[in-house]
């Protein structure tokens, strides 16, 4: 009889957790397929760890200083490291050394966010639902920011699944992916596997268009990067030739990226057959596993991975929590994060607080 694996099951290789540690950083990943936010880290050169918390449809992260945003299915939620309180933790006392505790919830409803982004402390996000970049309000919904010059007026039917933002070194909305160039509801589906765009939204040009599903564009080191899910490729626009140079092909459907040092870490999807989506692609027949690929950027080369034996098989969104060794969260659904109080010149756990 096949042993039966716990969940969340992984293997790694060894250039992957050395680099972890070596980088003293944890990876933040989303899947909505299993409906996790997953910290990874890596405790000694040899051995990662993971965390997962569960959430609603996770999709977009959003990281900067001390804070970490989530998009889920109706909401955005609001997490603050408490790193004071992170090793008493009650349940698990000495073992983080930063600990993310719920600060807000904003009630967004279903707009099917992807991409999010901190500015300062207000939020961006790619409002897929609507084609827009949008603000969440405390008034309504959302506040619109920007849309695509093709989209004539703002409906919630998914005209061209707007679905990434790239921000300047200025912290300023820079370039936007689309799968499709389309104004009527689901136009995009029309054309899924070659009608992505690049759009810069400074200029409101298409600046790359007949692209295989973008995702992820980020700009590292003035360059702009993204994704090509479709067919499984991490490239680098050269916008004044309107083209692309293929850094890396992978087997697989990638999305969502962060950088940290030289390393790229790349989130690697394995498309399900049934995906009503997807799953028609090629790059669906050879996607051997999902996980995460590490990439040295300078050199081009695959310098590590993890590969999920079960639980996982779909990654949204990849984000780097740097100068974190090990941290912790709670998520807003279970009673343990309303024992944790922080000011700002004090830190309690109120169980302990409370005793005589």
């Amino acid at each position: 009889m096949a042993q039966v694996l716990p969940p969340f099951s992984c293997s790694y290789s060894p250039g992957f957790s050395q680099l972890l540690f070596d980088l003293n950083c944890t990876l933040a990943i989303s899947t909505y397929q299993a409906g996790k936010l997953v910290f990874i880290s890596s405790i000694d050169p040899d051995k990662v760890v993971q965390l997962p918390r569960s959430f609603e449809k996770p999709m977009g992260i959003a990281i900067a200083h001390n804070k970490l945003a989530l998009a889920t299915r109706n909401e955005i939620v609001v997490l603050a490291n408490a790193p004071k309180l992170a090793s008493t933790y009650p349940k698990q006392p000495g073992t983080y050394d930063a600990l993310y505790l719920p600060r807000a919830l904003l009630y967004t409803g279903e707009l099917d966010i992807h991409d999010l982004h901190w500015d300062g402390d207000n939020l961006i996000a790619v409002n897929t639902r609507f084609s827009c970049i949008a603000r969440p309000s405390f008034d309504h919904n959302f506040i619109p920011l920007w849309k695509p010059k093709f989209i004539k007026h703002l409906d919630p039917n998914d005209h061209c699944h707007l679905n990434g933002l790239a921000v300047s070194i200025q912290n300023n909305p820079k370039y936007a992916s689309a799968l499709g160039h389309s104004d009527e509801p689901n136009g995009w589906r029309k054309n899924i596997a070659n009608g992505g765009i690049l759009i810069d939204i400074e200029s409101d040009e298409i600046v790359l268009q007949n692209l295989p599903m973008p995702h992820s564009p980020r700009i590292y080191d003035d360059q702009l990067y993204f994704l090509l899910s479709a067919t499984g490729e991490l490239v680098k626009a050269n916008l004044k030739a309107g083209k692309y140079e293929v850094i890396k092909k992978f087997n697989g459907f990638v999305r969502g990226m962060d950088k940290i040092g030289d390393y790229l870490f790349i989130g690697l999807s394995k498309i399900r057959k049934t995906s009503s989506t997807f799953g028609n692609l090629p790059i669906a027949k050879t996607s051997p596993f999902c996980g995460i690929v590490v990439i040295h950027l300078p050199t081009a080369s695959l310098v590590g991975q993890l590969q999920y034996e079960n639980s996982v098989e779909e990654i949204y969104d990849v984000k780097v929590i740097a100068d974190t060794r090990r941290p912790g969260i709670l998520n807003h659904t279970k009673e343990d994060f309303r024992y944790a109080l922080t000011m700002p010149k004090g830190n309690f756990w109120a169980t302990q607080a409370g005793k005589k």
